[in-house]
C-alpha cells in the first residue's frame, strides 16, 4: 500500500477537507489552487465530493515540487478543517477519533459518508488509523491508507497537541512505512 494511490475506485473526499491544502499553505494560496486545478480539482465547494485519486495526485505534486514539510503543515490543519466527532475531551479520544473522522470525510460509490454515527457502521476501502495506548503518556497509531506519511504525521500531531500542547509525534523508523513502500506506517506519540 504505497502512498498516493487509492485502494479502490469510486472513493471521494469532501471539499471541506480538500480546502485544507489551501489552509495549510497560507502564504501560497494561489500556488495551492493551481496545484489542485492541475490535478482536476477546480471550483472546490465545501459540501461537494471530489475524486480521492485527484487529491492524492495533488499531494504527490506538492511532495515532489514543494516538499514533505508542506504535507506535514497541511496535515496539521485537518483537525480544524475536516469533520470530526464533537465529543472529544482527551488526547486518547482525540487520537481514536482520527479513524472515524477519516471515514466521515470520505464516501464510496455515492454512499455518504463511509461512517454512520447513528449505527457506528464503517465501510471499508480506504484503510484505517488504528490507535493503541502504550503507556500513561504514550500511544501509537498504525496508519494503513494511501495518504503521505508526513500528512498523517501532521494530522496526528495537531490532534495530540490540541489536548497536550507538548505532545511529540514521530514515525517509527524501526517499522515499515508507506513512504518506503510498506503497507503501514507506525506513529509514536508521547506527551
Amino acid at each position: 500500500m504505497a502512498q498516493f494511490q487509492v485502494f479502490e475506485k469510486g472513493i471521494y473526499v469532501n471539499g471541506q477537507t480538500i480546502l485544507a491544502v489551501v489552509n495549510g499553505m497560507p502564504k501560497f494560496k494561489d500556488l495551492a489552487f493551481m496545484i489542485l486545478s492541475e490535478n482536476g480539482l477546480q471550483n472546490i465547494h465545501v459540501n461537494q465530493r471530489y475524486s480521492m485519486q485527484s487529491w492524492l495526485n495533488a499531494f504527490k505534486t506538492i511532495a515532489e515540487e514543494i516538499g514533505e514539510k508542506t504535507l506535514f503543515e497541511i496535515g496539521k490543519v485537518i483537525p480544524y478543517s475536516a469533520d470530526f466527532p464533537s465529543d472529544i475531551t482527551t488526547i486518547e479520544k482525540g487520537l481514536k477519533s482520527i479513524d472515524i473522522a477519516y471515514h466521515i470525510n470520505h464516501s464510496k460509490n455515492g454512499k455518504d459518508p463511509m461512517y454512520n454515527p447513528q449505527t457506528r457502521e464503517m465501510q471499508e476501502g480506504i484503510g484505517h488509523y488504528i490507535f493503541e495506548s502504550t503507556g500513561n503518556n504514550s500511544a501509537k497509531i498504525i496508519g494503513s491508507n494511501p495518504y503521505p506519511c508526513e500528512f498523517d504525521r501532521g494530522i496526528i500531531s495537531a490532534m495530540a497537541q490540541k489536548y497536550k500542547p507538548l505532545a511529540i509525534v514521530n514515525i517509527d523508523l524501526d517499522s515499515e512505512n508507506r513512504k518506503s513502500g510498506g503497507k503501514t506506517t507506525t506513529y509514536i506519540i508521547k506527551w
